[in-house]
């Protein structure tokens, strides 16, 4: 079955390596006109770049020196992977920068290495101390100090709707800068709080501050939306001071990061079906069945009804997802839940020819091969069961993660099988959960779904 993808489009802004930009052509010799150009409209004429605020320019030239750009390199012949920022707190040697920064010699040291650059040009390795895979940060240990500028004091900033703050990195390998926009709220459909930044962050930029126009640290630079504008997202400043604390209270950094990022997943999928199951799911109509749902402000659902003429059967999608996954590696987000729901009526097909469309429909759904580094092949099990109201056909798929233990995907697929005209083909996706939360959640979607009016 085919559903509306209703996923944000979301992008972390660091840069992974790519081939350099082709070079540009020659210049051309410039020529001068023999006789004085046509006289142009205002709106014909070019427009200069604002020049940077006051307020932007001081703030640059105080913190410049506390900026650094974190980069992964392969451990042999020291290859650039991908790039970020960070940025020094205190007078210490200590960094603050994205997890998703440094994912890579995080769960791969053997393959990877991590470096830092300031805006002078000096570099030196860095050594993780710690990882929040929640909130996307990291702490690292650098050879240099800070000046001072970046602090995380006690209490924090406190932050009002549309005032500035200046974000500072190295946007695509460029170069560092300073840009310029505006807090607009703490977003409430991510599972955990971020701050929307409407102002322009890009790749490279993961990692570097988010300050006030007096230099207090307001948050990290994370994500933007790439179908928008000026859409841009911040780790909020509290959660990089709590990471700080833990780091201050621990004896040596942990040796296996793998399982640190294991253990902050667990609980994360802890909280996230405790929330999920804490009331029972909304029940929707779709035809004469009644389908779950759970609409929040972490998960939206989209729907869209199929009804032309010159077909000869009907179909209405239900399709509800969260917004936000957890960061682990380039090729592996996790921490999500879906629920897909298809009612398809035949309009004029007999019964032969609507259980060949229902049937093809219902095999049409991936649920992953063993080719992936990150998981496991699927190992599925399929059963005719009947719940309160309503027999199924009921297909249950289980994928294991390779480096985390005690972490699976589940697919939930039904279809109902009481109508030769009719068929209700439902999916119910949990990524990264244990395995007694994973058939907990299954349980709890097969008994909702229902025939006839709501119970």
């Amino acid at each position: 079955m085919k559903f509306i993808n209703s996923a944000i489009v979301l992008t972390l802004t660091w840069a992974c390596a790519a081939l350099p930009p082709a070079a540009a052509g020659p210049a051309q010799a410039t020529t001068l006109p023999s006789a004085p150009p046509a006289k142009t409209t205002a709106a014909a004429e070019p427009k200069a770049l604002p020049a940077p605020s006051s307020a932007a320019q001081q703030l640059y030239a105080s913190a410049k020196g506390d900026i650094l750009q974190v980069r992964s390199l392969l451990k042999g012949g020291r290859t650039q992977s991908s790039v970020g920022s960070g940025f020094l707190i205190g007078t210490s040697n200590l960094v603050v920068t994205n997890y998703h920064v440094v994912s890579q010699f995080a769960l791969d040291p053997d393959t990877y290495v991590g470096e830092w650059v300031d805006t002078a040009g000096k570099r030196g390795n860095v050594e993780l101390l710690a990882v929040d895979v929640l909130h996307d940060l990291a702490v690292l240990r650098v050879s240099r100090n800070g000046t001072g500028f970046f602090r995380l004091p006690e209490p924090l900033a406190a932050l009002t709707q549309g005032q500035y703050l200046y974000s500072m990195g190295n946007p695509l390998d460029l170069g560092f800068a300073i840009s310029e926009g505006a807090y607009n709220g703490v977003i409430t459909r991510s599972f955990y709080d971020q701050l929307m930044f409407t102002g322009p962050i890009n790749s490279g930029m993961s990692g570097g501050p988010s300050v006030t126009v007096d230099g207090a640290v307001a948050g990290v630079n994370v994500s933007k939306r790439l179908d928008g504008e000026l859409v841009s997202f911040l780790v909020p400043a509290r959660y990089a001071q709590q990471l700080l604390q833990r780091v201050a209270q621990q004896a040596k950094p942990p040796k296996d990061f793998t399982g640190v990022v294991a253990e902050q997943l667990l609980s994360h999928q802890r909280a996230l079906v405790d929330r999920l199951l804490a009331t029972p799911l909304t029940l929707k109509p779709m035809g004469p069945y009644q389908v779950p749902v759970r609409e929040s402000e972490q998960m939206r659902c989209w729907g869209r009804s199929v009804n032309k003429t010159e077909q000869s059967f009907t179909v209405d999608d239900t399709s509800c997802s969260m917004e936000s996954a957890i960061f682990i590696s380039s090729s592996l987000q996790t921490g999500q839940i879906g629920i897909r729901h298809q009612f398809l009526r035949s309009t004029g097909l007999d019964t032969l020819r609507f259980a060949q469309l229902a049937g093809s429909s219902f095999k049409n759904e991936h649920f992953g091969t063993g080719k992936s580094s990150s998981m496991t092949g699927p190992k599925c099990t399929e059963q005719f069961v009947k719940n309160r109201s309503l027999p199924l056909r009921a297909v249950l798929c289980v994928r294991a993660y390779r480096k985390f233990d005690g972490l699976y995907d589940f697919a939930l697929l039904t279809a109902s099988t009481d109508s030769g005209q009719m068929s209700l083909q439902s999916r119910f996706d949990a990524h990264g959960v244990s395995y007694p939360n994973g058939l907990r959640l299954g349980r709890a979607f097969l008994d909702a779904l229902a025939r006839g009016a709501k119970p």
